[in-house]
């Protein structure tokens, strides 16, 4: 395929950065080092790496402004929710929950700073907003199936999912024990998405935490979602729900299908060449990742970075999947990655790491530009 590192700006082998709850945050995913491949046709697996650490990240910016929740229940939040929910196919109900929470919360801990795109984001993850095993949510909130513990497994099938979890937010009963609450007063319910995210933002607000700096948002949510894999993969998706929930447009589908196919796979290993098929082929190059995610989305795309950006619509300010390119336009583009706003962006980066969120532009890099798929 092509040569996706040599001349690139360099990585560093640990590296992760992501924005969430407003503030630039640097997480660590560490994979076993593996010798560049010597042809560009050659396939080359990376050994199962070790467990990446839970944390070893700071802030690198002050917090900015993140979407608001309408603080008076009626009409304009009715329509706020509906509107969102529709734009980020996550269930009026779920939806309506992670909302009402933030309004509670922003009210009785208003410290905190928790956003409704953390709480959104950990359903996602969790059970995809209670829509896991084939349930859903009742229109009082409760699930229609109950949820025990939703087993994920990593890309070297080991599981990584909390044992005993339950309910759409997968709460520990340690979790559940120490945090549980009502959104009605009655007896809490962990399998009903109201009781569920206000527990789950309880605790995440536990201890006078401030949600808005990274580093606290990061160990706040390892209390909920310890395994380092789920937990990056929380990060990517409070970025994209983040950057949609402060645009005043719906997000292109293609695009955020795109990246939400990508998100998936965060975690999967580079393979050289590699278009994620399985077998002997079970990972993305750079170009294999795009082009398998907007395939997901219908939309097809050339195969290697230099000819993607070269077929695409070149724009100055990117948004929510486009790609992002490195390289000498005349000569070589020689790496692609998918945007997902707050200068995040999500890519398969070379032999020896996983798929993983980090920042588009960094000094020295050789940045190329943006360029956007069309069907």
């Amino acid at each position: 395929m092509e040569q996706e590192t040599s001349r690139r700006r360099r990585l560093p082998v640990i590296a992760a950065a992501v924005v969430v709850a407003a503030a630039a945050l640097v997480a660590a995913i560490t994979f076993a080092p593996k010798d560049e491949p010597k042809t560009e046709a050659a396939a080359v697996q990376s050994s199962a790496p070790p467990e990446p650490p839970p944390s070893s990240s700071a802030p690198a910016e002050m917090p900015k402004e993140q979407p608001k929740v309408p603080q008076q229940m009626g009409q304009e939040f009715d329509a706020w929710v509906s509107k969102t929910s529709g734009w980020l196919d996550i269930p009026l109900r779920a939806m309506t929950g992670y909302a009402k929470t933030t309004v509670t919360l922003s009210k009785e801990t208003p410290g905190c700073r928790l956003s409704w795109v953390t709480l959104a984001a950990l359903g996602k993850i969790a059970s995809d907003h209670g829509r896991a095993a084939g349930s859903g949510l009742n229109a009082d909130g409760v699930l229609t199936k109950p949820l025990g513990a939703v087993e994920v497994r990593d890309f070297y099938n080991k599981v990584v999912s909390s044992a005993n979890a339950s309910g759409p937010l997968q709460l520990t009963p340690s979790v559940w024990d120490r945090f549980q609450a009502s959104a009605t007063g009655g007896k809490p319910d962990p399998q009903n998405i109201d009781d569920a995210t206000l527990t789950a933002g309880r605790a995440l607000c536990a201890g006078g935490r401030d949600l808005g700096q990274g580093q606290t948002w990061w160990n706040a949510v390892s209390t909920l979602q310890p395994a380092p894999l789920l937990m990056h993969r929380t990060l990517a998706t409070v970025n994209v729900y983040g950057t949609v929930g402060q645009s005043p447009q719906p997000p292109n589908a293609a695009a955020l299908s795109a990246v939400n196919f990508a998100i998936d796979k965060i975690g999967l290993p580079y393979v050289w060449g590699g278009n994620g098929t399985g077998g002997g082929d079970p990972g993305f190059d750079c170009s294999g990742l795009t082009t398998a995610a907007y395939a997901s989305a219908g939309v097809k795309l050339m195969r290697t970075a230099h000819t993607q950006y070269h077929s695409v619509n070149k724009v100055t300010d990117p948004q929510l999947g486009d790609l992002i390119f490195y390289g000498e336009p005349n000569t070589k583009i020689h790496h692609v990655g998918l945007y997902i706003g707050n200068q995040q962006m999500i890519d398969a980066p070379q032999t020896g790491q996983a798929v993983q969120v980090h920042t588009y532009r960094k000094q020295g890099d050789d940045y190329a530009g943006a360029g956007r798929p069309t069907a």
